[in-house]
């Protein structure tokens, strides 16, 4: 079940969110997008991340408006997000450019649909199954997804394939992928069983704390996420490395969620963010401070060990927080992280036209995303210090 989990979100995430960025320098190089465009393609990808987070969390108000008609199915929105993912993955391939933002707008809508069921379905099952710790096992997807794009989208190059030619091979491993998941994704969400902290509410705000801080880390990464080839490629011309970075920085996301695995389940998680994004901002910042080799390498690897961390600690503090009916509540979040990540392209379309030059507007976009990270960081921490779990109550863990 969690290896089914890992399968989901490599293709939804590490292709179908992410395989845009290390095809995004073929792309260029074919001419059929410039960078202002390729801005805007990611922005309108993230958009329909927001409207596919914001989806999942009317979705059991909406329904229960019907009573006539059940909820949706967790495993049905899971099977629907990878079809479409495949399917959007592959039409990318097509030289219809002008078709591009609607395919990666519903691609990042199918998206946000996978992750938020995925993680609310396997995580559910996996506490019932008393394997909760094998969550970390489920947000290795993203990054081997990552990962294995990355390494692929290298070898092109390598050989002169076209973008196009990577849009079809990636749109291939997906189905591969799905076709693995597929049959582990049947049966409903288990109910919440019985938690030391039932009945005692959450610190007041809580929720909206952390709905906020998860919201500055997808505007925080975006900026390195979307764009680490091209900023890695003007600062470092020529260097054969140059097409290594993204790969590691997959690598790193897998590592990062491995590393979960072992944590003690009663841990606070709220420390472990502020570790997290302090480890990001230290990431994304070191790019700025030493565009050499070893600077996208290292930043490559801080920016990816906490990267799926991040959004696994959030989803167990939001259910611990709300452990009824957390899949709407994940989805709140979750579109909070979109709107952060809706952000950050525009941002960096608007200072490349207005700093007159791509390395002073990257240095000047990095920067500002390092700040958010710092931001989100404090606010955890902020919470931790003010609520602490033995004071609140919730020694049971997430």
């Amino acid at each position: 079940m969690a290896l089914a989990g890992c399968l989901a979100l490599a293709v939804a995430m590490g292709i179908g969110r992410f395989a845009f960025t290390p095809l995004l320098p073929m792309m260029l190089h074919d001419g059929v997008v410039d960078l202002p465009t390729a801005s805007w393609l990611a922005t309108a990808n993230y958009l329909g991340y927001w409207i596919g987070a914001i989806a999942c969390t009317l979705q059991p108000m909406l329904w229960a408006r019907r009573p006539g008609l059940p909820p949706w199915a967790h495993t049905t929105a899971v099977r629907a997000g990878l079809v479409a993912t495949v399917l959007l993955t592959a039409a990318m391939a097509l030289p219809w450019a002008a078709s591009w933002p609607l395919m990666r707008f519903l691609a990042g809508l199918a998206s946000a649909l996978v992750l938020v069921y995925t993680s609310g379905w396997c995580l559910a099952r996996l506490t019932a199954l008393g394997a909760p710790a094998l969550a970390g096992v489920i947000f290795m997807g993203p990054g081997l997804g990552i990962a294995a794009s990355g390494l692929a989208a290298t070898a092109m190059v390598a050989v002169g394939w076209p973008a196009a030619a990577g849009w079809g091979l990636f749109a291939g491993l997906a189905l591969v992928l799905t076709a693995l998941a597929w049959p582990q994704f049947r049966g409903a969400v288990p109910a919440a069983g019985h938690r030391a902290d039932a009945g005692r509410p959450s610190p007041p705000g809580a929720l909206a704390w952390v709905t906020l801080a998860y919201g500055l880390a997808g505007f925080g990464y975006i900026v390195t996420a979307t764009f680490l080839p091209v900023i890695a490629r003007a600062a470092l011309p020529g260097s054969v490395w140059l097409d290594l970075f993204w790969p590691l920085f997959g690598v790193g996301v897998a590592m990062g969620a491995a590393l979960t695995v072992r944590l003690p389940p009663q841990w606070d998680r709220r420390p472990l963010l502020a570790a997290c994004y302090a480890m990001q901002a230290a990431g994304v910042l070191v790019t700025v401070w030493l565009p050499s080799l070893a600077g996208f390498a290292l930043g490559s690897a801080l920016l990816g060990l906490p990267f799926t961390a991040i959004t696994l600690f959030t989803m167990q503090e939001v259910r611990r927080l709300h452990p009824h009916n957390a899949s709407a509540v994940i989805g709140l979040v979750t579109a909070a992280y979109g709107l952060g990540q809706i952000a950050g392209p525009p941002m960096v379309a608007a200072l490349l036209a207005s700093t007159g030059g791509a390395a002073r507007g990257f240095a000047v976009s990095l920067q500002t995303a390092a700040t958010a990270l710092v931001a989100g960081g404090l606010v955890f921490a902020a919470l931790a210090r003010r609520h602490p779990m033995a004071q609140a109550g919730h020694g049971a863990g997430p």
